[in-house]
């Protein structure tokens, strides 16, 4: 049996440690025994799209947490080379492989809209009124069947390998695009904004159409536990009275 070996990265509910030649994504264990199945399915569904991702071996308890276990992915991610200045090469590159996961069906996988909903509902720094605007400003957005990654940013990129696909769905593809946005912009505005101008480049679509989706899924963030960008998320929710 393989030990747990040294340590390859750190996330937010997750640590990565080498695993003989394997790699174990040991989540934290406040962390739901639900999350460690919920990331294997959706690694099984993006293997049986043949996209770039990390094959996914088992799933198991290890000290008391739930891990699991896949391929080991090696090389820096694009958050860490990619240069301050002329990025956009990386960024459209980044945007060639976003579009073919979008390209993918998400059948069986949970709804974007419902979770973004849900997120909603569950922000508490929203008032009644906000709150139920955005619902019915998302309500009236397309529901989309693609496959969506849901965290999709240059640190979940190594290579031509998206990692991290947890939050996995099914959705409208410029959501997913939106959702890049708003997890880059508190720390890398002007990167956020580029990949936003690969995207739609790459796509043959307008910035417009991406930003439609800004103020619920700037919402939906709040519910996330992300404190130092909670001013900016209201401000992006729509709240006119937030950094008052």
């Amino acid at each position: 049996m393989n030990e747990i070996g040294c340590l390859l990265g750190v996330g937010k509910e997750a640590e990565v440690f080498a695993f003989g030649e394997l790699a174990l994504k040991l989540y934290k264990p406040e962390v739901s025994k639900a999350s460690s199945f919920r990331e294997a399915a959706h690694l099984a569904v993006v293997e049986r799209n043949g996209l770039s991702a990390p094959r996914v071996h088992a799933v198991n308890e290890y000290d008391g947490r739930w891990g699991v276990v896949m391929d080991r992915v090696q090389g820096p991610c694009l958050g860490d080379v990619m240069p301050s200045t002329d990025r956009m090469p990386m960024l459209n590159k980044m945007a060639r492989l976003h579009r073919q996961i979008h390209a993918c069906p998400g059948h069986g996988l949970t709804s974007m809209k419902s979770r973004l909903a849900a997120n909603i509902r569950r922000a508490s720094l929203l008032d009644d009124a906000l709150r139920e605007r955005l619902i019915r400003q998302l309500h009236d957005l397309p529901d989309g069947d693609c496959l969506c990654h849901g965290d999709f940013h240059p640190w979940n990129v190594i290579g031509d390998i998206v990692v991290d696909w947890l939050d996995a769905c099914t959705g409208d593809p410029l959501a997913d695009v939106c959702r890049t946005y708003v997890l880059s912009r508190h720390a890398a505005p002007e990167l956020a904004n580029d990949y936003v101008e690969a995207y739609v480049s790459e796509a043959g679509i307008k910035a417009h159409d991406v930003f439609a989706w800004l103020s619920p899924v700037a919402a939906a963030r709040l519910a996330e536990g992300v404190p130092d960008e909670e001013a900016e998320l209201l401000l992006l929710a729509g709240d006119i009275n937030a950094g008052r």
